[in-house]
């Protein structure tokens, strides 16, 4: 397949409170992947940003770049891990600060990560709605990860290869000119 056009950008939001989690090796993986493929791409740590500015208690400078980096991506990658079945908080209050169909016209990735397959829902149940709620239309195939998946902090290949899948049908559907 060769390099996308327009240097499209891609924007991936660690949405896991914890710096080596699993989401946000699948994110930093799919980041990878598209600049490969002749992508821009930027990671926004959600953890990293400012905490009151992030619950809407404030401003913050790196709050709006982050959201400006979201909005501005043609396609957006969402990792987080499962807590109590669905999304976790970060990912939640970053969502609800970007401004109402901030994501129309754009491509969400969903990937999560859960202790088991007992969670694979939450991509479905979860990060679909949250992403459409904003007008992104979502990769049909979203990813959900298992501990089990995951070897001294690496990804299995099975995994990474729904990665790849993911990445490559959002640049399709971003009209990247893949051939």
């Amino acid at each position: 397949m060769s390099n996308v056009r327009n240097n499209l950008a891609v924007v991936g939001l660690s949405g896991s409170p914890a710096a080596s989690s699993k989401s946000r090796v699948l994110v930093e993986y799919a980041l990878a992947r598209a600049a490969t493929r002749g992508a821009r791409v930027e990671l926004v740590d959600l953890a990293a940003l400012p905490a009151d500015a992030l619950l809407g208690r404030g401003s913050a400078p790196a709050i709006a770049a982050a959201l400006d980096a979201a909005s501005r991506a043609r396609i957006v990658v969402a990792g987080t891990p499962v807590y109590r079945a669905t999304y976790s908080g970060l990912l939640k209050v970053f969502f609800d600060l970007l401004p109402q169909d901030s994501l129309l016209g754009k491509i969400g990735v969903p990937i999560v990560t859960g202790h088991d397959r007992g969670h694979s829902l939450a991509v479905d149940h979860g990060l679909r709605p949250l992403f459409a709620s904003l007008g992104a239309t979502v990769v049909a195939g979203g990813v959900y990860g298992t501990s089990a998946q995951f070897q001294d902090g690496k990804a299995a290949p099975e995994l990474l290869k729904a990665v790849d899948h993911a990445v490559d049908e959002a640049l399709a559907l971003a009209g990247a000119g893949i051939t």
